[in-house]
This record gives structure tokens, sequence and C-alpha cells, in this order.
């Protein structure tokens, strides 16, 4: 709803991960080309890191766009909950292999073959695995049984383990030293700097076609970059509110207030509006803080789709908030 008043033509902070909005720091590139060295070179395990929020799942979709055309097949497992019979289907339904049979030898047995001819007519196949510090170290163990795919000179199977910090704890696990012995690459995601932070904020709003790269302050970045703390998916959040509070101010340029209010929003769960009281009756709120915010924020969205005035859009905004916290108060709120 606010693209046409900022001049965008895409949502800049939309916290999917597209790779055309992939931004790169010397960090991120360098564990791209790891990924992207790794699997093409067949180093069997490679192990990607990361906090949460920093970009993992973007990279590898940039991973998987540096691999289409080329001779690898990859299958990507985003469930991390799974047991490795389940992983095991997945990958063969992902290599276009379907169901082969139900019992585990016989999927094993298929995909051994399927690894052979491949290798045979000189193509390269990979498994991703997601959020793999999920994974039960019994799982992972049955998965470094794969790797026993091999030729005299060549890993027939490319594993790639992604995961939060607590994956490399996991890995140093007794019954996984021997995965542990079989890592080719590792490599790991940091938090955005200060002036990455204002990097990659200018960077998603040239890519969304701003006409203003200008469009946050600098005092605005720096408190950005400030409450993320280098969390690519914080800083998405932080800005896109913040250009919905700029959009119902009828404001262009993102200052510091603005941003202020977005902060004050994702800690107290109420929205901030400008010139208006009428959400102070919400403060004393705390279980249904959330639930009330969210629900101010759609009633918001909707009334400017409609293409209210401003003042129109608070004023009734205004109302909501007031019946829902009476609502609250009527359900014995604290």
């Amino acid at each position: 709803m606010y693209l046409e008043f900022f001049g965008l033509k895409a949502k800049p902070f939309n916290n999917t991960p597209d790779p055309k909005f992939l931004y790169l720091t010397p960090g991120h590139r360098e564990a791209l080309a790891h990924l992207v060295y790794g699997v093409q070179e067949q180093k069997g395990f490679i192990v990607l890191t990361g906090e949460v929020g920093t970009g993992k799942t973007t990279l590898l979709r940039a991973l998987l766009e540096r691999l289409d055309g080329s001779n690898t097949a990859v299958a990507f497992v985003f469930h991390s909950a799974l047991s490795f019979d389940d992983v095991l289907e997945y990958m063969l339904e992902d290599f276009g292999l379907g169901k082969v049979g139900k019992s585990r030898v016989e999927c094993l047995v298929a995909l051994n073959d399927f690894l052979i001819e491949r290798r045979r007519v000189g193509q390269n196949t990979a498994v991703i695995l997601d959020e793999a510090q999920n994974l039960h170290p019994s799982t992972l163990e049955q998965i470094r049984l794969l790797s026993n795919a091999e030729t005299a000179t060549d890993k027939l199977l490319q594993i790639v383990l992604v995961g939060q910090p607590e994956l490399g704890a996991k890995l140093e696990l007794a019954e996984l030293r021997q995965l542990r012995q079989r890592i080719g690459l590792r490599c790991a995601i940091s938090p955005l700097t200060a002036a990455e932070t204002g990097d990659y904020i200018r960077s998603r709003l040239r890519i969304a076609g701003a006409r203003d790269l200008s469009l946050f302050t600098e005092r605005a970045v720096r408190r950005i970059a400030q409450y993320a703390g280098g969390i690519p998916r914080v800083v998405n959040l932080v800005c896109d509110h913040c250009l919905l509070i700029g959009y119902a101010d009828q404001t262009r340029r993102i200052d510091r207030d603005i941003v202020e209010r977005a902060i004050e929003y994702f800690e107290e769960g109420a929205l901030a509006l400008p010139r208006r009281q009428g959400f102070a009756a919400l403060a004393p709120l705390r279980g249904f803080r959330w639930l009330v915010g969210a629900l101010i924020a759609s009633v918001i969205g909707i009334l400017a789709g409609l293409a209210l005035q401003p003042d129109a859009v608070a004023y009734v905004s205004d109302l909501v908030s007031g019946s829902l916290s009476s609502l609250a108060d009527a359900l014995g709120a604290q």
C-alpha cells in the first residue's frame, strides 16, 4: 500500500529468501563462494552456520541459482524435524525418483543407483539440509553414511548442512566424530556491521526501484543498526514498519522519530500512530498487546488501501483501538 507513495516497484523489506535482494557483505560473498566451490568440486560434507536471521536461507537460494543450469542436481530439505527415513524419501522425491519402495533398503539402493548413473555421465548430485541443528544425532549419523557412496576419486553425493551456531556444537558430540572428520569445508555468516546495515538498507531500496536511496536518514539508519544488532531479518521488520508509519503520517523521509515508534511497536506491542494518543489506553495490557497491535496494523492497512486521508485513518484507528481496549478490559486483561 505504501509502494506508490514512496515510488517503489516492489516491497523492499519482505522477510522472504528472495535472491534478488541478496546483499553480499564480504562474509556473505566468501560463504557463497565456499558453498559453490564445495559442491562443484565434490568436497563431500560442507557446513554453513549463522545466527537466526542472518540470511542463511537467502544465501542458499542464491546457491541454487548459481547451480541452476549446471550439471548438479540438488535436493533441498528444509523440514528439520524429519527422521532419516523421511529425509531419504524427501530426497528421492526432489530428485524425481518418486516412490521407489517401502523399505529403507529399497530407497538406499535406488539412491545409490541414481548417484552412480549420474556420475557415469559426468553429472554431480547434492543435498542441502536447512536448519540442520534440529536433526537428531542418530539422523545425522545416518546421513553421514550416505557419504560412503563414492568412487576411488569422487564423492557421489555432496551434503550441505546449514544451521544456527548450535549445529557446530552438535557436531562436536562424541557420537558424531566420524561425521566431523568428513567435513571438507566450513563457513559462517556474521551479523552486519553498522556500515553494512546502511548499505543493506540502500541496496534493498535500490533493487525495489526507489528513486531516493536516502529515504532513511543517517540518524534513522544508525538507530536501526543499533536496535537490530546486525540481523537482517530484524532490519527488514523495522524498516517495513517504518514505511508503514511514514505512509500513515504522509512523511516521505524516515527519520529517527519514526524508527523509535516502530521499535516501540515491537517492544510494547502497541502501534504508534502520528499525532494521536488513542493507543495510550493499550499501554497497561500485557497478554493482549501483540494481538491488539497486529489487529490494529491490519485495520490501518485496509484503511490506507482505501486511500483515505491520514487524519481519517488515525481517527478511525483510534476508535478501533478504544473498542479493542474495552474488549480486553472486559476479558479481564491485566
